[in-house]
């Protein structure tokens, strides 16, 4: 049975609502930075990939002084959009995102990092500019760590740790295309919006 349960560094730690699941599907996306219309597509995928839970790794709303504008930037129609999934949605705090946006949105999002405990292990959920695979948090043999930032797609195993980054939704780099994260039954994989597999990592290895 996998269980999940999630928990939030806050102000102090809390217990994520509603987060202990059973066989759960969780859906990771990162850097969404206001595009309504990477939010409507990504949604649309949700849906269709029958996920429990959104995993947002930080950069909801802002595109950030170093990024151009995204297609359809809209900020206040993408918070109110995603607050219709607040009930499914754990999120963390990107260094594009501010007490603003929190304003906004009405799931948490200021925690730093998020813990989650699937299926026996520690999934640390961070945006990426605090820790990433250069600075890994304090984590144990086949603990993983999840993180955006970089928008650049990344799953890999490193010092016994799982190393995973799901791209972005809005500004991919490197040449990569637009993509997301699904974790179910032990493997994690990085789709395309087209849904084509580009990177696949099992936590059974």
């Amino acid at each position: 049975m996998n269980v999940t349960v999630a928990i939030n560094e806050v102000d102090d730690i809390k217990m994520h609502k509603g987060c202990d699941l059973s066989m759960s599907k969780l859906f990771f996306i990162s850097d969404i930075h206001g595009s309504l219309y990477y939010l409507k597509k990504v949604l649309e995928i949700y849906e269709s990939e029958k996920a429990d839970y959104i995993i947002i790794l930080g950069d909801e709303l802002y595109h950030g002084a170093r990024n151009p504008l995204p297609k359809d930037y809209n900020p206040k129609e993408a918070a109110e959009l995603l607050n219709t999934y607040k009930d499914k949605i754990i999120a963390v705090r990107g260094n594009c995102d501010s007490e603003v946006d929190q304003m906004v949105l009405e799931y948490p999002m200021t925690a730093a990092y998020s813990i989650v405990l699937h299926n026996g292990r520690r999934l640390f959920l961070t945006h990426g500019h605090i820790y990433d695979r250069d600075k890994l948090p304090t984590l144990s043999s086949g603990d993983a760590i999840i993180y955006g930032h970089i928008h650049v797609p990344l799953a890999e195993k490193q010092n016994d740790i799982f190393v995973i980054n799901p791209g972005s939704i809005t500004f991919p780099k490197e040449g990569n295309p637009n993509s997301y994260g699904i974790l179910e039954n032990n493997i994690f994989k990085i789709k395309d919006l087209e849904g084509n597999v580009i990177k696949e990592i099992s936590f059974s290895e």
